[in-house]
């Protein structure tokens, strides 16, 4: 309603502009605001006092002369002038309700517009480790990321959405050895139980599962249970789809899906890791010290910086996040 009204002073501006009464040659752009109070009607704009001085005359004068040269409207029912000339709107009972008629003719496309022209947008979200279900945290998350997506789209972005999760490390070892430890029917309470293993009831029913031979099937895998206590990497590869299809069964009663799972894994089995790395090193950003490979992350603001390579070998779990992006960057 306010486009419309400002609409509406735009061709009475433009009509006194015509007749002499403001200057061609000068540019008048109403400012239309929602009154304080409505007995002064829904909208007011001061353009009169505003251009009273180009015109040589009174505000409330040029207010006359604007409201003589409106342009009718279904949408406003009456115009006052107010004060030392304040142009008051009052809008039709109609035009509040003309909205809902655009939004029944227009249907899905409400609302929608092509601002984005396609251009391409990868929103990553949720990206829970498969170590254990999801919790309200990964829901604020899955709620704020496909909210992204749903209004990128509506302004004519191409979206894609992503969930990246580690499949490999530390924590995929500690969940493969506590899903066998319950497969062997340790507890843990028992002295062998894994030092970081995970205890949550959750790791009885995916040890269930595992022996029963069951087969799971997630958003981007689908794995059958080798019933084998003794294969530490069997079990790792169902542990991981078992709980993936979990997550996957509670995104979706959400109402959140994605278009790209992307794996931790295929950064070490493609060789992107070492890659990144060998890209780092030829680029000035790494040196040695004390046994292990450091990164230097203070160039780039950074209050220290920061172990890529531990002195065992091993990568921190930062690097494959860092060849992670790089490859969304490669993907376009």
């Amino acid at each position: 309603m306010k486009e419309t009204v400002s609409d509406l002073l735009q061709s009475a501006l433009a009509a006194l502009q015509a007749d002499g009464t403001l200057p061609a040659d000068q540019s008048f752009t109403p400012q239309v605001g929602n009154t304080k109070d409505k007995s002064h009607g829904d909208y007011a704009c001061n353009i009169a006092l505003v251009a009273s001085k180009a015109a040589g005359c009174a505000p409330r004068k040029l207010a006359e002369a604007l409201i003589e040269n409106l342009p009718e409207s279904s949408a406003v029912e009456k115009v006052e002038i107010a004060g030392p000339g304040f142009i008051n709107f009052f809008m039709s009972t109609a035009s509040a309700f003309e909205v809902v008629n655009t939004i029944l003719d227009e249907g899905d496309r409400f609302g929608r517009n092509n601002q984005g022209q396609g251009e391409k947008v990868q929103v990553e979200f949720v990206s829970a480790n498969p170590t254990g279900p999801l919790h309200v945290g990964h829901g604020r998350g899955a709620a704020i990321g496909d909210c992204l997506c749903r209004l990128l789209e509506a302004n004519g972005y191409d979206v894609t959405r992503e969930f990246y999760y580690n499949d490999a490390g530390a924590q995929i070892d500690n969940l493969a050895l506590s899903v066998q430890s319950r497969v062997k029917g340790l507890t843990p309470d028992d002295e062998s139980w894994p030092s970081d293993g995970y205890r949550g009831d959750y790791i009885v029913d995916v040890a269930k599962a595992y022996l029963a031979g069951d087969t799971v099937t997630a958003d981007d895998r689908e794995v059958t249970a080798k019933a084998d206590p003794e294969d530490r990497d069997a079990i790792r590869e169902f542990a991981v789809a078992y709980l993936r299809r979990e997550q996957d069964l509670d995104l979706k009663a959400f109402g959140v899906q994605f278009d790209v799972y992307f794996l931790e894994s295929s950064l070490y089995e493609d060789g992107k890791v070492e890659a990144t790395v060998k890209r780092l090193q030829e680029n000035g950003y790494t040196y040695e010290q004390d046994g292990a490979m450091w990164l230097k992350t203070t160039e780039f603001g950074d209050d220290k910086d920061r172990v890529m390579r531990k002195k065992d070998g091993g990568y921190t779990y930062f690097l494959p996040d860092v060849a992670y992006h790089l490859d969304k960057w490669q993907r376009g």
